[in-house]
C-alpha cells in the first residue's frame, strides 16, 4: 500500500507539474468556453434551461425483515470502492489521467455489475439509501479541472466532461445514479469569475452533486504548520459558502498525504472562521471498509485510483480491485433498501460498531 501512495503522490506532483493538453486549462488558467466571462466585467443573466437530465431521486425504502435480506444477500459490512479521478483528457500526459473512452467503459461496467453512485457525504454519514441488492460505489474527482464540468451552449453538461460522462451511463443504465464529489480548489472547474463560479458549483449542488474541499492551493500539508493547514481549509470553506455550497462535509487531502497531527485536517479555525469534517479522504489503495464497520476510520478512508493493471496498479487500482470485488461478493456491501437497519449476515455481527449495533438486522 504504501509503494502505491509514494506513486500516486509522485503522479500528481507531476500531473500539476505539465501544461494542460490543448483545450483544456489548469488551476490557475480559464478555459475558454461558450458563456464563460471575463474577471471583473458586470455578470449578465444567462438563460437557465431545463435539461432533460436522469434525476438522482432515491428510491422509496423499505422495511427489510431477515428473510428478505437474506434473499437479496444484503451485507452493509462488506467494502465499498471509493474510486479517484484526476484529468480526463483525449491524450493522457500522466499515469493518473484517464481518457473519456476510459471513464465511461469504467462506469458502465460499474453500472452492469450492479454498483449504484453515492456521494462522499452520503456514504460519511451512512445515507447510502440505494436499492436493495445494489452495491454502493463514491466517484470521486479531485483538482476541479475543466475536463470535470462544462456547460454547452444548450446548458447540456459537455459530452466528455466527468459530469458529461456519468449522464450518459445513466439514461443506458437507469439504475446508475448520477451523483459524484467533485473535490476542488480555488478555481473550480478552470472558471475565474465568481458568477460563472457560482452557476457552475449551484447547478452541480442542485442535482444532487457533492462540491466539497481540496484546500486552496493543493500544498504538500505535511510542510505545513497547524495555521497554514487551516488558512487553506477556511479559504476554500469561504469560497463555496460565497458561491452557494457548504460547508464541506468531506475533504480529500492533496497528494493524499496526511500532516503528522492528524486532528489539523479535521477539525479547526482560521482567521475566526471554523471548518469541521466528517470524513477524511486518502488517495489509495483499496475499498473502504463500510462505514457502519467498528474498524472505520473516518478520518483517513481509503480510495483507489482508477486505472488498469499496469505497473504499481497491479494490485492497487480499480481495475483490479473491481475484479476481485466480482471474485469474492461476500466482501461487498450489497444493500437492503432500508435506511434505517443494516443488515448483515449473523456471522458479521461482530463487524459492527457498537453505535450501530441497534440497527442491526442479522440472518
Amino acid at each position: 500500500m504504501l509503494a502505491n501512495v509514494v506513486v500516486v503522490v509522485i503522479a500528481t506532483g507531476v500531473l500539476f507539474l505539465l501544461p494542460d493538453p490543448p483545450g483544456t486549462a489548469g488551476p490557475s488558467a480559464p478555459a475558454s468556453a461558450p458563456g464563460r466571462q471575463a474577471q471583473g466585467a458586470v455578470p449578465t443573466p444567462a438563460p437557465t434551461p431545463e435539461p432533460d437530465l436522469p434525476p438522482a431521486d432515491l428510491p422509496q425504502p423499505i422495511t427489510a425483515t431477515p428473510e428478505f435480506a437474506r434473499q437479496v444477500k444484503a451485507n452493509e459490512a462488506g467494502m465499498v470502492p471509493v474510486i479517484m479521478y484526476h484529468r480526463i483528457v483525449k491524450k493522457r500526459r500522466a499515469s493518473i489521467d484517464r481518457t473519456p473512452d476510459q471513464v465511461r467503459r469504467e462506469m458502465e461496467r460499474l453500472a452492469r455489475d450492479g454498483y449504484v453512485p453515492v456521494t462522499a457525504q452520503e456514504f460519511a454519514t451512512g445515507r447510502m439509501d440505494i436499492p436493495a441488492g445494489r452495491h454502493p460505489v463514491v466517484l470521486t474527482f479531485d483538482d476541479g479541472h475543466p475536463s470535470h464540468f462544462a456547460l454547452d451552449d444548450a446548458g447540456m453538461p459537455v459530452k466528455d466532461t466527468a459530469v458529461g460522462i456519468i449522464y450518459q451511463v445513466a439514461k443506458k443504465y437507469p439504475g446508475f445514479r448520477p451523483v459524484a464529489t467533485f473535490w476542488v480548489n480555488r478555481q473550480p472547474f478552470g472558471l475565474q469569475s465568481r458568477a460563472d463560479q457560482a452557476r457552475a458549483v449551484r447547478w452541480l449542488s442542485s442535482r444532487g452533486f457533492e462540491v466539497a474541499n481540496h484546500t486552496w492551493s493543493h500544498p504538500y500539508l505535511p510542510g505545513l504548520a497547524k495555521k497554514g493547514i487551516a488558512e487553506q481549509l477556511v479559504r476554500v470553506e469561504r469560497m463555496l459558502k460565497a458561491l452557494g455550497a457548504g460547508p464541506s462535509q468531506t475533504l480529500a487531502l492533496p497528494f493524499g498525504a496526511m500532516p503528522r497531527k492528524r486532528s489539523t485536517v479535521q477539525k479547526g479555525s482560521w482567521d475566526g472562521t471554523g471548518f469541521a469534517f466528517k470524513a477524511v479522504f486518502l488517495a489509495g489503495a483499496q475499498p473502504s471498509v463500510s462505514p457502519f464497520a467498528k474498524d472505520y476510520d473516518w478520518r483517513a478512508v481509503q480510495r483507489i485510483q482508477s486505472n488498469g493493471k499496469k505497473g504499481e496498479c497491479r494490485k492497487w487500482c480499480s481495475q483490479y480491485w473491481l475484479e476481485w470485488l466480482d471474485r469474492h461478493p461476500g466482501e461487498r456491501y450489497t444493500a437492503d433498501g432500508d435506511p434505517e437497519r443494516i443488515s448483515i449476515p449473523r456471522k458479521l455481527r461482530g463487524n459492527i460498531s457498537s453505535k450501530r449495533r441497534g440497527q442491526v438486522n442479522a440472518y
